[in-house]
């Protein structure tokens, strides 16, 4: 997985554990793409302080997913709703079920991306 996706996906998920203090340095890095030393600048710290504050909050997201597998589950579920869609437009059942069972692949889809 790309370094900035998985980071952006582990924050997603897990970005609200972190300290105020901790969430704001990885957003301005992360999400508004500032240099490390951008950051370092606008809060005081060293150029070091922030690149270690950002590795360490990576590091604590990825062991709560390994210990939670929150980010595995939703890849799981959303894999999951797809095959419902495609099931339901095969034309291979009929077209009630497959009508209920698109609803329900809807259904699953809007909520994991709510």
């Amino acid at each position: 997985m790309e370094k900035i996706v998985e980071q952006g996906l582990l924050y997603d998920f897990y970005g609200s554990l972190l300290t105020g203090h901790q969430q704001k340095i990885y957003e301005k890095v992360v999400y508004d793409n500032l240099s490390l030393n951008e950051v370092a600048e606008a809060e005081g710290v060293s150029k070091q302080a922030v690149h270690d504050l950002v590795r360490r909050c990576t590091a604590i997201m990825r062991e709560y997913e390994k210990k939670l597998g929150m980010i595995r589950r939703f890849g799981k579920i959303r894999e999951s709703a797809e095959k419902l869609r495609t099931m339901a437009s095969s034309g291979e059942i009929p077209r009630t079920q497959a009508s209920v069972l698109l609803g329900i692949a809807e259904e699953i889809c809007s909520d994991l991306e709510s």
